[in-house]
C-alpha cells in the first residue's frame, strides 16, 4: 500500500464513521457503477481483434489507478467490475433502449440519494468529495478494504479504517 492511498484512505474514513452510512455507500457505489457502465454497454466496439463494449474500455484506466493505489483491493474490484460489467450486459439484451435509459435514471437516483442520506442523516456532514473530488474514486476502495477487514483479511487496512486491527488489545 503506498503511502499516498494510506493517506487518502485516512482522510477518507473520517467522512465515513457511521456504519449506516457505510451501508448506503456499498449500495450507492455499486448502483452509480452501473447506471454509469449501463449506457456504454450498448456500443460494441473491436480493440485489437477481440470484440468488446464501450463500457469496458471506460472502466480500464480507473481499474489501473485503483491497482496502482493496492494490487489486492484492486484485483477484487476488477472481480466486482467484471460481475456489474455483465449485469450490464444482460440488461442491454434484454431491454429497450428506453427500458435501459429508465433503468439508468432509476439507479443514480437511487445511488445518489443513498449517498445524501448517508452522509445528511446518519454521518451529519457534507460528502467527502466535497472537500476532495478525487474521493469519488476512492469509494470503492473504502467499501472494499472494510469488506477485506470483514473477512478479517488486512490488518494494515484496518489500523486505518478502525484505528486498531479487530482483536487487538491495548
Amino acid at each position: 500500500m503506498s503511502s499516498y492511498f494510506r493517506r487518502q484512505l485516512a482522510e477518507y474514513v473520517e467522512y465515513h464513521r457511521d456504519p449506516w452510512n457505510c451501508a448506503m455507500h456499498v449500495f450507492g457505489i455499486a448502483f452509480l457503477f452501473l447506471a454509469a457502465v449501463l449506457p456504454l454497454s450498448l456500443w460494441s466496439i473491436t480493440v485489437f481483434g477481440f470484440q468488446t463494449s464501450a463500457a469496458t474500455i471506460a472502466v480500464v484506466p480507473v481499474l489501473i489507478y485503483w491497482f496502482l493505489l493496492d494490487f489486492a483491493l484492486g484485483a477484487a474490484i476488477l472481480g466486482a467490475a467484471i460481475m456489474l460489467l455483465s449485469v450490464a450486459a444482460v440488461i442491454v439484451s434484454h431491454a429497450t433502449t428506453a427500458g435501459m435509459w429508465s433503468l439508468t435514471a432509476i439507479l443514480i437516483v437511487v445511488g445518489v440519494a443513498s449517498q445524501i442520506v448517508g452522509h445528511r442523516v446518519f454521518e451529519r456532514r457534507q460528502p467527502a468529495l466535497v472537500d476532495n473530488p478525487t474521493h469519488l474514486l476512492l469509494g470503492p476502495m473504502f467499501v472494499m478494504a472494510k469488506l477485506f477487514i470483514a473477512l478479517g483479511f488486512r490488518r494494515d487496512l484496518a489500523i486505518i479504517i478502525q484505528g486498531q486491527p479487530r482483536g487487538a488489545t491495548s
